[in-house]
C-alpha cells in the first residue's frame, strides 16, 4: 500500500469517519539530472544563506513570513512559522475533511477538478461509518464537496466513490480559474446543418466505451525509453516516423467525409461515405416549377 501522506478524518454531519489518505496516481515519466558536460559530474542544488554566504543545512532551515526588508542585503523582518504551529492551525479542516454539501457531479467545471487520493479507513471502527458514507454516495448519484487544509493552506475537495473505495480530488477555488477572454474567440463564422451532422458521424466512428483501449498509452515515454535503451547499447537511434503534413482545410464538408472514411478504415469498417441528404427542400421547390413550365412549352413542338 502507498506511504499514507495525512491522516484525519471525515466529519459527515456529527459522523467521523478516521481516515490515511494516500495518492490515487502514479508518475511514471523518466526523470533527467543536470550534469556538467565537461566531465559528467552531477550539477546539484545547493541551498545558501544570503547573508553568511554558506550553504546551510535542512536542519538550520525553517519557514517564515516576510513583513519587510530594508536593503536587498539587510536581514529581513521575518515572522517564523514553525511545523508544529501550522499542524495546529485554528481551522477546524487541519484535523477533518469536512463535507460541506451534495452536488451533481456534471454541475462542477472539470477545469475545478485536480489530482486524487484514496481515502482509506484507518482503523476497524471507522469499517461501518466508511462503508455508510461510500453506499449513500453510490445511492445518491451525487458527490460530496469538502473542505481540508493540508500543506499550508486550505482546499475545497471532491469526494466520490470508485470501486468501494472514497477518492478525495483536490479542487480549485473559483477565484484560480480564469475566464475565457474574448481574444480567444475566432471571428464569427456559420456552420450548416450538414457539416454539424457529419461532424457527429465522425464522433461516433471515434467513441469508445472506454480508456483501456492500448492507443491510450504513452508513447512518449515509451519512445524516450527505447532511445536512452539505443545510446547505452551504443545502436543506432529509432528513426522518427514523418508526421503527417498539415492540409489546408477549403471544403470543410470534404475534410470531415475524408475523415469519416479514415475512421471507419481504421476500425475495419465500411468506409463507404454517403452524402447526407441535403436539407433545402425550400430552394428546390421553383426548380420543379420551372421544369414544369419547360414541359409545356415543349408539347405544341411535338405536336
Amino acid at each position: 500500500m502507498p506511504r499514507t501522506i495525512w491522516s484525519g478524518a471525515i466529519s459527515f454531519g456529527l459522523v467521523s469517519v478516521p481516515i490515511n489518505v494516500v495518492s490515487a496516481t502514479e508518475d511514471h515519466s523518466i526523470r533527467f539530472h543536470q550534469y556538467h558536460e565537461g566531465d559528467g559530474g552531477r550539477v546539484r542544488v545547493r541551498k545558501f544563506c544570503e547573508l553568511e554566504d554558506r550553504e546551510v543545512t535542512q536542519a538550520e532551515i525553517g519557514k517564515g513570513y516576510e513583513l519587510s526588508r530594508e536593503t536587498k542585503h539587510a536581514a529581513a523582518v521575518i515572522v517564523p512559522i514553525s511545523d508544529e504551529e501550522l499542524a495546529n492551525l485554528p481551522l477546524p479542516t487541519a484535523k477533518a475533511i469536512e463535507i460541506d454539501a451534495f452536488v451533481p457531479l456534471d454541475s462542477i467545471d472539470p477545469l475545478r477538478i485536480g489530482e486524487g487520493y484514496y481515502l482509506a479507513p484507518a482503523q476497524q471502527v471507522a469499517a461501518k461509518p466508511y462503508k455508510l458514507l461510500v453506499q449513500a454516495l453510490g445511492r445518491s448519484s451525487k458527490v460530496a464537496v469538502a473542505k481540508y487544509a493540508w500543506s499550508g493552506r486550505e482546499r475545497l475537495g471532491l469526494l466520490r466513490v470508485k470501486d468501494d473505495v472514497l477518492v478525495l480530488h483536490a479542487m480549485r477555488w473559483p477565484d484560480e480559474i480564469r475566464r475565457p477572454t474574448p481574444e480567444m474567440l475566432p471571428d464569427p463564422v456559420q456552420v450548416s446543418d450538414e457539416e454539424i451532422d457529419r461532424a457527429l458521424a465522425l464522433m461516433d466512428t471515434m467513441s469508445r466505451d472506454g480508456l483501456d483501449d492500448p492507443e491510450f498509452a504513452d508513447r512518449y515515454t515509451d519512445a524516450l525509453a527505447e532511445i536512452i535503451k539505443a545510446k547505452r547499447e551504443e545502436q543506432p537511434l529509432p528513426e522518427t516516423p514523418e508526421p503527417e503534413q498539415p492540409v489546408q482545410v477549403l471544403d470543410l464538408m470534404a475534410a470531415l467525409n475524408a475523415s469519416v472514411e479514415k475512421a471507419k478504415t481504421a476500425r475495419g469498417e465500411s468506409a463507404d461515405v454517403h452524402e447526407l441528404p441535403k436539407k433545402k427542400a425550400a430552394r428546390k421547390a421553383p426548380a420543379k416549377k420551372t421544369a414544369a413550365k419547360k414541359t409545356t412549352s415543349r408539347r405544341p413542338e411535338s405536336a
